[in-house]
């Protein structure tokens, strides 16, 4: 029983994998996503098969990998979105390009590009919101303002009159 929509007889054995390899290799790729990028989920084996497609390089060692591709949903958005535009070259005969393929149409078929788009646009909106109130908090003053007299007094009371007399204030004040 398979462990994800991936069968061996839809791929072709190379000289160096069977199609067993192929398929379980798809499963994996899907099942990590769907794990949320977990890194328990992201074995050595995987890596180095995932370090060979979709024109991926080994960024030097598997934690580095992972830091550059799975650490945020923007990174995340990113790996799709190079996964997505790999043309999938070469020979199933020689390279997992069928494999590639098939799991760049699942990866489209369950529509995670969308999901991490709206992701990764939440996480900015979310960051961009705690430096708006940050700064808010250090920069916006309160204004304490004498309430506003109502319109329909157009005189000011005497004792109004009297009061503004003796509590004025400069006009102009020193800066420095």
């Amino acid at each position: 029983m398979s462990k994800g929509p991936f069968l061996p007889s839809e791929f072709v054995p190379t000289k160096f994998s069977t199609a067993q390899d192929k398929a379980d290799f798809g499963n994996t790729f899907l099942h990590f996503i769907e794990s949320e990028w977990a890194r328990t989920a992201f074995a050595k084996s995987f890596y180095n098969r995932l370090s060979m497609c979709f024109g991926n390089i080994a960024h030097y060692d598997l934690t580095g990998f992972y830091e550059t591709w799975f650490t945020s949903d923007a990174d995340r958005l990113q790996f799709l979105r190079h996964t997505l535009d790999w043309l999938c070259w070469g020979d199933p005969e020689f390279t997992f390009c069928d494999v590639e393929r098939a799991i760049q149409q699942e990866i489209r078929k369950r529509n995670y590009l969308a999901r991490y788009e709206l992701r990764a646009a939440e996480a900015v909106r979310s960051r961009e919101m705690e430096t708006l109130k940050r700064l808010e908090a250090k920069y916006r003053t309160v204004i304490n303002r004498p309430p506003v007299e109502e319109p329909d007094r157009l005189v000011p009371s005497a004792a109004a009159q009297e009061a503004a007399k003796t509590t004025r204030l400069p006009v102009q004040a020193s800066l420095f």
